[in-house]
């Protein structure tokens, strides 16, 4: 009989304890794919289109290979900008197939000296590639270390940016530079400091950024300005 009681006392903690473990992780795929259905007019119903990045997984009758594939990676980007270089993603928003498979790629061009500012990934991992150059590449650890954890990469060389850590890349010859990085999301997202601080909308307050950064209210507005 005390058994039973313990059996009884103990079912709600398994219950919840299962249920916990049920929904702890993402759940494994029932499916070939899912290819994103743009138009939400597609196979799944309402409650599975919500885990689907909001979107409906297309028919599977009417996939075809464009669903799978991107054409012009091989192009360089323009890096007639300030920072001196360019981004050609390839994520779920080209390629509908990677919808739920977790992956994406990303070309990078830099031009002399050119720089991809500090910035994060708040959902993948980036593990990078040189394909022509030399580029400087590093990351910070988190508080309270803020440790700057950086390195030369050549031709062939890989690097890797742990998920949600500031980081960087440099050209640091006088030619153009060329990478590929892998990101373990299908929409990684990217987060560069000086928007996300400098460029809000509405703005932080001049009074904390003058505080965070000890300086002068004036240098806030003047580089708000600038975003």
């Amino acid at each position: 009989m005390a058994n039973i009681h313990v059996v009884l006392l103990l079912s709600p903690l398994l219950a919840f304890t299962f249920c916990c473990l049920t929904f702890a992780a993402d759940p494994a795929s029932l499916q070939d794919f899912c290819v994103a259905d743009s138009n939400n007019q597609g196979f799944a119903c309402l409650l599975i289109a919500v885990k689907m990045n909001w979107l409906a997984c297309k028919n599977p009758a009417w996939v075809q290979a464009n669903d799978f594939s991107f054409s012009g990676l091989h192009n360089p980007g323009n890096t007639g900008n300030p920072f001196g270089s360019a981004v050609t993603p390839v994520t779920v928003a080209q390629i509908p197939g990677l919808n739920t498979l977790g992956i994406s790629m990303v070309r990078i061009d830099y031009a002399p000296w050119g720089v991809v500012a500090p910035h994060y990934h708040p959902r993948a991992t980036e593990i990078l590639t040189v394909i022509e150059g030399s580029l400087e590449v590093g990351f910070v650890t988190s508080n309270p270390d803020n440790r700057l954890i950086s390195k030369t990469l050549q031709k062939g060389d890989v690097f890797v940016f742990p998920i949600g850590l500031v980081h960087f890349q440099r050209n640091i010859g006088h030619m153009n530079v060329v990478a590929i990085s892998g990101l373990s999301s299908q929409n990684p997202g990217v987060s560069t400091i000086a928007n996300v601080v400098f460029g809000s909308k509405p703005d932080i307050s001049t009074d904390i950024l003058a505080k965070a950064f000890q300086v002068d209210k004036n240098i806030v507005q003047q580089i708000q300005w600038r975003f």
